[in-house]
Formats: C-alpha cells, structure tokens, sequence
C-alpha cells in the first residue's frame, strides 16, 4: 500500500473525499471551495496538511486520506498531531489502508495522535482498540463557533 503526502494536484480528490466522509456522516450537502482549500492546505500559511492512500493494485486511484495538522502539547512538552479526517472509500475498505494511514502518522511523531469520533461508531470503536488507542477520559470537548 501506498501513502504519501498529499499535493497541490490533489485539491480536489481531497475535497471530494471530504464531501464523501460528510455524507457518509449524514452530512450530504456538503460542498467544499477547492480554491480556497488549495490555499488552506498549500498556500503561504498552510493550516493542515494530508496523507492520501492508495490500493497496491493501482497508484492512480485514491482510496483514502487522514486530514491533520501539527499540535504542541504544554503538559508533555512535545508536538504531536491532530487528525481531523480519516476515511477510506467504501470500495477499498478492509484492504489495511485505514491501518498503513495510521502508522504513517505514528512514525511522524514521538508525542500524541489524536482525534474525536462519533459515539457509536462500533466499526471505528473497534478499529482504533486494535492499534491500541484508547478514549479520553475526564475530558469534556468545547466548540467556539461564530
């Protein structure tokens, strides 16, 4: 399996796999600016950045990606990662891409992986038990959104 750091020329894969995690979410109206992503992930100030998977069988397809940008945590003192988005197109699903974008994110940090998922998710639950992560307890998650 393939995963590599994503490019400019991948702006739009990007986006349509947002898109496509959103519906599968529920969330079926979602519609991203690629322009304005493209800026976001590669312009001057880059605010995140993306690892894209692809199946063995073919380099040219997009199966997957993991979203993420790089955080600093004042209690460990270190960097680590956040990871926004992971999703792997249903057609590729069960082939470890979900697993090889992982420990590509593992291997760029010593500190912390982290991310947030929809309760009930039994799939992902189960998933993310078998790499060995565990829920964060004793924590409550604000939004401030204008």
């Amino acid at each position: 399996m393939a995963v590599r750091d994503a490019t400019r020329d991948d702006v739009d894969e990007i986006c349509s796999l947002i898109e496509e995690h959103a519906a599968y979410e529920g969330k079926d109206d979602l519609r991203l600016d690629r322009a304005a992503m493209a800026e976001h992930l590669f312009g001057v100030d880059p605010k995140a950045w993306v690892l894209i998977a692809h199946p063995d069988d073919d380099a040219d397809a997009v199966a997957g990606f993991a979203f993420c940008w790089s955080t600093l945590s004042t209690w460990e003192g270190k960097p680590g990662i956040w990871m926004d988005d992971l999703f792997v197109r249903p057609a590729y699903r069960r082939q470890g891409l979900a697993a090889e974008l992982m420990a590509a994110l593992r291997e760029r940090t010593d500190g912390r992986v982290e991310w947030e998922m929809r309760e009930g998710n039994d799939k992902a639950t189960a998933f993310y038990a078998q790499l060995g992560a565990v829920p964060v307890t004793g924590w409550v998650q604000y939004r401030w959104q204008l």
